[in-house]
């Protein structure tokens, strides 16, 4: 007697929906894990007969490139940050059979050389974190010379006539100063980037949006410049505290690894959090969860946004006559204890 899919999912330690996706050829499996339930049924004499004849492997539709953009250091792609977005796009791709390709640019090389080795596809995902205005330009001859379909993903820029998928950063800082001063009922400082970033400009727009809702004068602030990362940010912070620097009764930082350094930095001085200095965060990563407090930040779905990235890009491709629209992504205030 055939092997039915409960008594695979049982001999290989596995959810019946998985082994079902696995079977079906359906998303929700690694590529790993749908070869190793194939393997195995074929073992167990399943019948594949069951399988619907819709669930045939579709044909690839053919290949989308997703380009990230290195210049500051700010980029670490081994990040969650990164690794989510990337997850996004990559369960968007298999969602509509493209083909994925990851490329790194390094904007200290030749970018027309770099951009060279990779234009062979249908539809490019670029990675803007970290780039200015000006580049784009190699990427506009691309697009009008190889007619190459082109979505930005996480930077937005008022002329370039591109697609655009990235956060609501002005929503989500207004959101989170705002938090900060009811539940402190003080005016917050901001630990601002070091690092020159279109999303962290957006952010100071909506944080001071914020202190100007609430009566308070923008120059009141306390502005600290630090470096957008867990190590650099706690040795920039403990410099100026060794040096004198008063802090303020409660901050909003650009993003979680400045906030996390921070708050590092105030607890080895002596001061306790959220008691003496509240701090909030942004980007929702997962070492919010790890620093002691835990830490309130402001929430980004980003495999969501790298998802709508691909189906954006996939509507562009076929639609030659579409304008470039602007998608921005809401987001959400997480209360944990460091405010």
């Amino acid at each position: 007697m055939a092997i039915t899919a409960k008594e695979l999912a049982q001999i290989l330690n596995l959810s019946e929906a998985a082994v079902s996706m696995a079977l079906n050829n359906k998303p929700g499996v690694s590529t790993a894990t749908r070869a190793r339930v194939v393997k195995a049924a074929k073992e167990q004499d399943y019948d594949f007969s069951r399988i619907k004849e819709n669930s045939e492997p579709k044909i690839e539709k053919g290949t989308i490139s997703f380009i990230i953009y290195k210049k500051h250091g700010a980029v670490v792609t081994d990040s969650p940050f990164f690794n989510q977005l990337t997850e996004g796009i990559e369960q968007g791709c298999r969602l509509h059979n493209f083909h994925l390709n990851v490329h790194y640019l390094y904007g200290d090389e030749d970018i027309g050389d770099q951009i060279d080795t990779f234009y062979y596809c249908n539809g490019m995902i670029l990675l803007g974190t970290e780039m200015n205005y000006e580049d784009f330009l190699p990427f506009s001859v691309i697009e009008s010379t190889k007619q190459i379909p082109l979505v930005i993903l996480d930077t937005y820029f008022e002329n370039l006539k591109y697609d655009c998928v990235l956060i609501n950063n002005f929503q989500g800082a207004c959101q989170a100063a705002n938090y900060i001063i009811r539940k402190t009922k003080k005016q917050p400082g901001y630990l601002r980037s070091s690092y020159p970033i279109g999303n962290f400009a957006e952010r100071a727009d909506g944080f001071y949006k914020a202190i100007r809702e609430n009566g308070m004068a923008s120059s009141k602030s306390q502005v600290l410049s630090l470096s957008p990362s867990l190590e650099g940010a706690y040795e920039d912070m403990l410099s100026l505290l060794k040096n004198g620097e008063e802090p303020v009764r409660c901050y909003f930082a650009d993003n979680d690894l400045i906030a996390a350094g921070a708050i590092r930095a105030f607890k080895e001085m002596g001061f306790q959090i959220p008691r003496d200095i509240a701090v909030i965060g942004f980007d929702n990563m997962p070492l919010s969860t790890y620093i002691e407090p835990l830490l309130t930040t402001v929430h980004v779905p980003k495999q969501y946004m790298g998802q709508m990235a691909v189906g954006r890009l996939i509507q562009i491709m076929g639609d030659k006559e579409s304008c470039p629209i602007k998608i921005e992504v809401g987001t959400s205030i997480i209360k944990r204890k460091s405010v």
